[in-house]
């Protein structure tokens, strides 16, 4: 499953906790690997710690105070039904670009879903600015690595390349928002989904490959043209 997705993206969290519970019902959890593609929702966004979000995104959006803060608390309750605790009011606006360079690093040592989820609760659930290099130390010594190569991930050309490329990938595959969902290569679903979704689209595929590990056995078989 390889997914473009943003940290500061509400439907990213959501998407994600809906595919992870359609991983459970669908008994694929263990058969499943997940790779966590960079998509920058806003490259421009300007980290300030000093303004509550309902101000940040309501300038960008154009949205007067008081719509931006109906429309997060509708997004509250939105995450709720997914099981997951929104805090609108802790969450600080910031640009994200930092934390995906934590996340490329954290592929690389097989934890980037654990990161990613830090990252995600971090930012929507307990007030943590992604883009404050300790918070990111601490985000990623947490799943296990290295505080040293956090650090040196952080200034890193070759992982900024990373990411650009990941950018890229998704402007050629035409991929406007996120989540965006790609299974086996072959299948993409747009947007947070419900689980009932992932769920039928989980089963279709291991169907497929079920059927093809069948194929490609190495078991005795006879040809159109007799031989066997």
């Amino acid at each position: 499953m390889d997914v473009w997705s943003d940290i500061i993206c509400p439907f990213c969290y959501i998407g994600k906790r809906n595919f992870e519970n359609a991983l459970v019902q669908a008994g694929l959890t263990e058969n499943t690997n997940i790779v966590w593609h960079s998509f920058e929702l806003a490259p421009g966004a300007q980290t300030n710690p000093d303004a509550s979000i309902y101000e940040d995104l309501g300038k960008r959006k154009g949205w007067s105070l008081e719509q931006s803060t109906q429309i997060h608390k509708q997004m509250e309750q939105r995450a709720k039904e997914s099981g997951l605790e929104y805090n609108f009011d802790k969450t600080i606006p910031a640009n994200s670009f930092k934390a995906h360079r934590l996340l490329h690093l954290a592929k690389k040592h097989d934890v980037q879903n654990e990161v990613k989820e830090i990252l995600l609760k971090g930012y929507f659930t307990e007030g943590n600015n992604i883009d404050d290099e300790k918070y990111l130390v601490e985000a990623g010594t947490k799943a296990g690595l290295k505080e040293e190569d956090v650090y040196q991930v952080l200034k890193s050309n070759a992982i900024e390349q990373e990411i650009r490329e990941d950018i890229e990938s998704a402007r050629k595959q035409g991929i406007q928002g996120v989540p965006f969902f790609v299974l086996n290569q072959k299948y993409a679903i747009s947007g947070a989904q419900p689980t009932e979704v992932f769920v039928e689209a989980l089963k279709k595929v291991n169907e497929e490959l079920n059927l093809k590990n069948v194929s490609d056995s190495d078991g005795a078989v006879c040809g159109p043209d007799g031989n066997c």
